[in-house]
């Protein structure tokens, strides 16, 4: 049977502002660029920019930075650890 391996929505690290659209564009699998202009493009055009920005700043704030090189993922999966219980390093 085969493993799901579980995604995780993270900013970016090839970032223009803050790595938002980077990284949804990473998680889906869709172009930086394109994205980021419908992202641009979404803010801008209703006509409420300050609602736009509020929303793509805390969008920021919430999504957590990509893991480093050495950080394999955020959540590892170990089975000698049992929930509760701490590994020596």
């Amino acid at each position: 049977m085969a493993r799901k391996t579980n995604k995780q929505l993270t900013k970016s690290k090839d970032k223009v502002v803050s790595g938002v659209f980077g990284g949804v564009a990473e998680y889906f699998g869709w172009d930086k660029a394109i994205t980021r202009i419908i992202g641009a493009i979404l803010i801008i055009f209703p006509g409420n920019v300050i609602l736009g920005l509020l929303i793509y700043f805390i969008a920021a704030l919430v999504m957590p930075d990509a893991p480093n090189n050495e950080q394999k993922s955020y959540r590892q999966d170990d089975d000698d650890v049992i929930e509760g219980e701490f590994k020596e390093r």
